[in-house]
């Protein structure tokens, strides 16, 4: 992997090498997370929430937020009327934080990539912002968040635009021409972070399973 150009916590999380050093990283950085991002001008949680609105009726539940982080979108669902929200996310820090805020129903230290708790169709939506990108999952993730959501739910995903152009596209296709999903929305590229310099773009992405 390239050495990111990107300096502290958030390089270093682009430069991690497996899970456990990804996890370690967001352990690190909890604390200070959502003052940093903030700063950066983070997009995505505003994104996908706009876009999960548009795609899925308020009140439907329970959603998951998939890589929730420190709950960022869990404190904004609740107040958009998405009143059972659950949290996943693999660092331990991150969902102290997360947990503090009071939002999410529950919240599970888990790893996008592998096997997940959940029964098959158990989600009314899944929103994943940020995820997708470098050093974190790539498109062998999203295998679980579609078996875990129910028919004519909607998966809501950030993609890394140069991850998308590669096999991350390849993958979603081909579970769309198995007619297991369609892809009912895709924004413009856009930058996610317009504070921070180097930031490549990204996409929004809007799945609803079939």
């Amino acid at each position: 992997m390239a050495h990111s150009q990107h300096q502290g916590y958030l390089g270093a999380v682009y430069d991690a090498k497996s899970t456990e050093d990804v996890a370690a990283h967001y352990d690190a950085w909890a604390e200070t997370y959502d003052a940093e991002m903030a700063v950066a001008g983070y997009r995505h949680p505003s994104i996908c929430l706009a876009l999960l609105a548009r795609h899925l009726p308020k009140g439907a539940s329970p959603i998951l937020d998939a890589g929730a982080g420190t709950g960022l979108i869990g404190e904004w669902l609740d107040i958009m009327g998405y009143t059972h929200v659950e949290a996943l996310d693999v660092s331990s820090g991150m969902l102290d934080v997360a947990r503090r805020k009071g939002r999410y129903n529950a919240l599970h230290q888990l790893a996008l990539g592998s096997a997940l708790p959940f029964s098959t169709g158990h989600f009314a939506g899944v929103i994943s912002a940020g995820v997708f990108t470098t050093g974190h999952v790539g498109a062998e993730g999203l295998d679980e968040l579609i078996r875990i959501t129910r028919p004519g739910g909607i998966i809501v995903l950030t993609v890394k635009k140069t991850l998308w152009t590669g096999s991350f596209e390849r993958h979603v296709l081909g579970f769309v021409e198995r007619g297991t999903i369609s892809i009912v929305e895709k924004t413009e590229p856009y930058v996610s972070m317009p504070g921070e310099k180097a930031t490549t773009p990204s996409l929004g992405i809007v799945l609803k399973v079939k």
